[in-house]
């Protein structure tokens, strides 16, 4: 069961960051700063001790605390300490992240521990009660504090609609 908390507190910290793009609350005091009990369902996990990689295929369900990340795949690379020396995680498949009323979603994400970038590409929509954003990929450094919101090399746009206060 270790590795499988390793994979969640990393998914946890990183993957919250994108539903809170534009607002002033702290990701890191959300989910995985929680001593909360962490859930993985998948259809099949898998080790593959040559790569250094495991698995989880099949509709894949992390939550804790209120947050709920879903996809097909989720691939986890780890260096020679095991488990507990996560380099990166993506998931493959139509990706959906939830928390505090929020959603965003994209084609894929991407996490590399080392240098604390997100990124959830293709067809990424970011929903909460002040808006929508639409774009072809979403970029969050935690190291420097930043989002970036792209429309795509290929002369895409990112919209945002904003719904104004009553």
């Amino acid at each position: 069961m270790r590795p499988l908390a390793a994979l969640a507190l990393v998914m946890l910290v990183a993957l919250p960051a994108a539903p809170v793009l534009g607002q002033a609350t702290n990701p890191f005091s959300g989910p995985g700063a929680s001593s909360a009990p962490v859930e993985i369902t998948a259809d099949v996990f898998e080790i593959a001790e040559a790569n250094s990689s495991a698995e989880f295929s099949g509709n894949v369900v992390v939550t804790q605390a209120g947050f709920t990340l879903k996809s097909e795949k989720v691939v986890v690379v780890y260096g020679e300490d095991g488990y507990s020396d996560l380099k990166s995680l993506r998931s493959e498949g139509r990706t959906r992240i939830t928390y505090a009323g929020q959603s965003a979603a994209g084609d894929r994400a991407e996490f590399d521990v080392g240098s604390r970038v997100l990124r959830l590409i293709g067809n990424v929509r970011v929903e909460n009660e002040d808006g929508t954003f639409t774009g072809q990929e979403l970029v969050v450094d935690f190291a420097r504090g930043t989002t970036r919101f792209g429309g795509g090399g290929d002369g895409g746009r990112v919209t945002g609609v904003f719904t104004p206060g009553e």
